[in-house]
């Protein structure tokens, strides 16, 4: 009898550590820290294609995504993830023109890039003019030749930005 209940308890600790393992495994990786794998050639040459990173989903509870900073978000065009460059945040206006990028009427200094990068619009036109709304963010893939991102789909909303890249 003595055994029996000896045995109970010791299952009973047993399935309270894994239970709280799997606990602390689900608040780790939805609430801190997280690996990704870039997919695709969008962030390149600063990122590159299936290598892994750390998502830091902890920082973005307390401040908003600031520039320059990169960052995952959910895609608005396909609900996936897509990894992207902050450009500018709530009330910002970006204009593109002549391959260059003006945020707020000033030119971006993208130091982060190689020299000889330009930023077209997407649609082929001359000139793209957006502006931020509050708590929406522009957001550019570094290889501006192949990147689907706020050219096309707008100013992103803060709720679709789940955290920053650590590299």
């Amino acid at each position: 009898m003595q055994q029996g209940r000896r045995l109970a308890r010791v299952l009973a600790q047993g399935l309270a550590l894994v239970a709280c393992a799997l606990l602390s495994y689900l608040l780790i990786s939805h609430f801190l820290v997280q690996s990704v794998r870039v997919v695709g050639l969008s962030m390149q040459p600063t990122l590159h294609d299936s290598q892994l990173y750390l998502l830091n989903r902890w920082v973005l509870l307390f401040r908003s995504p600031q520039r320059s900073e990169i960052v995952v978000l959910r895609d608005p065009l396909d609900g996936g993830f897509a990894v992207k460059r902050v450009i500018a945040g709530p009330g910002d206006s970006v204009y593109l023109s002549g391959g260059c990028v003006y945020v707020n009427g000033e030119k971006l200094e993208e130091s982060y890039l190689p020299s000889a990068t330009l930023t077209f619009t997407s649609n082929n036109a001359r000139d793209q003019l957006f502006k931020c709304g509050a708590r929406q963010f522009f957001v550019l893939g570094d290889n501006r030749g192949n990147s689907l991102d706020s050219r096309v789909y707008g100013p992103v909303p803060r709720k679709d930005i789940l955290g920053l890249i650590i590299r």
